[in-house]
């Protein structure tokens, strides 16, 4: 699979069926990134596949998604079924060796592998608003959430902790908006709303602690092979917008933690991001001006990325433009779409003068692509007709068991596996929340206090009424008094006077308990 510094990906052949020379993808131009694309049951997965094979064994760790659950199979010995030793014999593998490589199993509901979590703090308002699908409004609301939780010293863990403090914001608009600009209660709403949908999705699982640490996708085994991390995505693909948010998430991570590198000799990481669509669809401008950003730039730490996906098309030209290593799987023209999606495939190799790429990428058989790879100084190939090779690794789904084993020899078992859930947003708002309380409340007794003793004992005493009004003299028959309609009139006017005054101090010691307890 390797030879002097390049990974064997398949052998050519010729328009007259005969077997050409080999094809690789030179390490050192690993993380120019690439593309890997075509129809449904054209090879993709299997492309993948060979290629961290590839990776792992020149020891560059791999992370990619397992969308349809048949990539879990890297995990296990390959067995010699009919046709992969027919696709050996036809390329001229010889030896055509099988083995397994080492696999780290994650899964973001910590069902088939370990759990993967960030919190809310590090995955930024930006993705977040691309999670809930904010609008702009929203968007602004959540900033400001993120500006006085830092302020404030809030941390923002897990769900929990953003609703908590959306609900304050709710509650006291009008005093943080003087502060920190305008808060929209009904934005507020909205997005406690689409929060609420997330929790139902299963989004709960991904925020909290521990969270992921990059290192940790980033091994290599003792024998300097790198690890593969396999993330568990077919329960994830239900969540399509999750899925597309996690990933990305990876990205920025990578970009802002690892050290600038330049070109070495092998990628430090290789990431795979399959059914890539899902990245783009919908997305706005501002969040694919940060896609093209990171995979600019991530380049220069080390980090190699492949975009796995059905179509072309799928990918902004913009990003399209720097992915320089290039398999291109059979496509279907029966659309106007494909058929455009066939001729930007064709347009992007270089040519062949020995084929029409357009016409051979309608023809590919199963397995079979055109490839185009950096070499030289860094310009790509001329594109070959390829026969890939068969994986080392078994073709097809680990058992559970099989998994399980996995996931017990895990080099990071035991890290992830456990929530923690320390004192953040969530827990210091509430108590914060309780001591304006309870300041409240001793305002609220103190005024009581302060009105019995002006009072007299408690006593409600008014000047013709009570214990101040004379006495008849003894034997006279008493004069009539005043009615009692009126007497209840007055006495209720006093008693409302000073609820509302205690009510009036009440209220204002709770917000300054609650915003004193902020800026603290």
């Amino acid at each position: 699979m390797l030879q002097d510094g390049k990974l064997y990906i398949g052998t050519s052949r010729k328009p007259d069926d005969s077997i050409n020379k080999g094809e690789y993808l030179e390490l050192k131009f690993g993380n120019r990134h690439g593309l890997i694309t075509g129809a449904t049951g054209t090879g993709k997965t299997v492309t993948l596949q060979i290629l961290a094979e590839g990776f792992s064994s020149a020891g560059v760790p791999v992370f990619c998604a397992d969308v349809k659950g048949d990539l879990s199979g890297i995990g296990a010995m390959g067995e010699p079924k009919d046709f992969l030793v027919k696709r050996a014999e036809q390329i001229g593998l010889s030896p055509y060796d099988f083995q397994e490589f080492p696999v780290i199993f994650w899964d973001l509901y910590g069902e088939k592998g370990h759990r993967v979590r960030t919190t809310i703090s590090e995955m930024g308002p930006l993705l977040l608003s691309r999670l809930m699908n904010a609008s702009d409004a929203q968007e602004g609301v959540l900033n400001i959430a993120f500006k006085i939780a830092d302020e404030g010293g809030l941390p923002l863990l897990d769900l929990k902790d953003l609703q908590a403090l959306l609900n304050y914001m709710g509650e006291n608009a009008s005093e943080l908006s003087n502060q920190f600009g305008f808060i929209s209660k009904s934005s507020v709403g909205s997005i406690q709303r689409e929060l609420l949908i997330l929790e139902q999705q299963g989004a709960e699982h991904f925020f909290g602690e521990p969270a992921l640490k990059i290192t940790d996708i980033m091994r290599t085994t003792n024998d300097g092979r790198g690890a593969i991390s396999v993330l568990a995505a077919d329960k994830l693909m239900m969540n399509p917008r999750l899925y597309a948010t996690f990933l990305l998430w990876l990205l920025s991570e990578l970009f802002e933690e690892l050290p600038e590198v330049g070109d070495p000799d092998k990628p430090k990481l290789v990431f795979f991001f399959d059914e890539a669509h899902l990245l783009f669809n919908d997305a706005p401008k501002v969040l694919v001006e940060r896609v093209e950003q990171v995979v600019r730039l991530i380049r220069s730490k080390g980090v190699g990325v492949y975009f796995v996906t059905q179509n072309p098309l799928d990918v902004p030209e913009t990003v399209l433009a720097q992915l320089g290593n290039r398999v291109q799987h059979a496509l279907r023209a029966y659309s106007p779409r494909e058929q455009k999606a066939v001729k930007t495939a064709a347009d992007t190799f270089r040519p062949n003068p020995e084929f029409n790429c357009a016409e051979v990428i309608t023809n590919l058989g199963t397995g079979e692509a055109l490839i185009s790879t950096l070499e030289g100084k860094g310009s790509p190939s001329m594109v070959e007709r390829t026969l890939i090779r068969p994986p080392a690794s078994r073709l097809g789904p680990l058992t559970e068991a099989e998994r399980q084993k996995v996931i017990d020899v895990s080099p990071v078992r035991g890290l992830y596996d456990e929530n923690f859930d320390r004192e953040s947003a969530y827990e210091l708002l509430a108590k914060r929340a309780a001591k304006a309380a309870e300041q409240a409340e001793a305002a609220r007794q103190a005024e009581e206090r302060s009105a019995e003793e002006t009072s007299g004992g408690g006593r409600w005493t008014l000047p013709g009424f009570g214990d101040d009004e004379p006495k008849e003299p003894s034997g006279k028959q008493a004069r009539p008094r005043s009615s009692g309609y009126q007497r209840e009139t007055i006495v209720e006017a006093a008693m409302k006077s000073v609820a509302r005054t205690v009510a009036t101090q009440v209220g204002r010691a709770l917000v300054r308990g609650i915003l004193g307890s902020l800026k603290r």
